[in-house]
């Protein structure tokens, strides 16, 4: 199944895959036709951007500028629920729309990992309607987006709760969301910049 979802990310087609969170719906970010219609599917408002995950932090450096906070952050909680928010790197995409800035992760789910692996990285988001629960199920997902997804890759994702968010790209770094990952947590491995 994670070959066939492949072939739909190639031909711009959207997936919904679990997570280490919640199930997430990706398609590939240099295709903007596929990030707009993430938009119109999830009735998402314009001004929030989308993130983008990848099986691994050497991918990322292609997209994203990391600096030594990011770093220490990223080689303690990768693969994990924890999101950063870094500025865009020099690989121009579809995302983010507007703005300099990028939230990347790395997810910790096998069939997540797998399937970055094959589709290279995936611009995403929770696979549900904006204001609505995300989904943790395949069938969770089926309910909610129904026909409008092209494909969803069966599994359960993880724990249920979004991802933390820390945004790297200023100095101090500033918690947006706390998650599964605490603040007391991340402040540990903080360094000055």
């Amino acid at each position: 199944m994670l070959e066939m979802a492949a072939t739909v990310v190639a031909y711009g087609g959207l997936i919904a895959f679990p997570t280490d969170t919640v199930h997430g719906l990706g398609c590939d970010p240099h295709n903007l036709a596929a990030v707009e219609r993430v938009y119109a599917i999830k009735d998402r408002p314009d001004d929030l951007e989308l993130n983008v995950l990848a099986a691994g932090i050497e991918t990322l450096r292609r997209l994203v500028t990391f600096n030594k906070t990011a770093e220490t952050l990223a080689a303690r909680f990768w693969p994990g629920p924890l999101s950063l928010v870094l500025p865009v790197g020099e690989d121009h995409m579809a995302v983010p729309r507007s703005g300099n800035t990028l939230m990347v992760r790395v997810p910790d789910h096998p069939i997540a990992r797998d399937l970055l692996n094959q589709t290279g990285p995936l611009a995403s988001t929770s696979a549900n309607r904006h204001g609505k629960s995300p989904a943790k199920t395949a069938a969770e997902v089926a309910e909610q987006l129904g026909g409008e997804v092209d494909l969803i890759v069966e599994g359960d994702s993880g724990g249920g709760v979004a991802s933390t968010i820390i945004d790297c790209s200023q100095n101090p770094v500033r918690i947006l969301r706390v998650g599964p990952i605490s603040a007391e947590e991340l402040r540990a491995y903080w360094r000055p910049e």
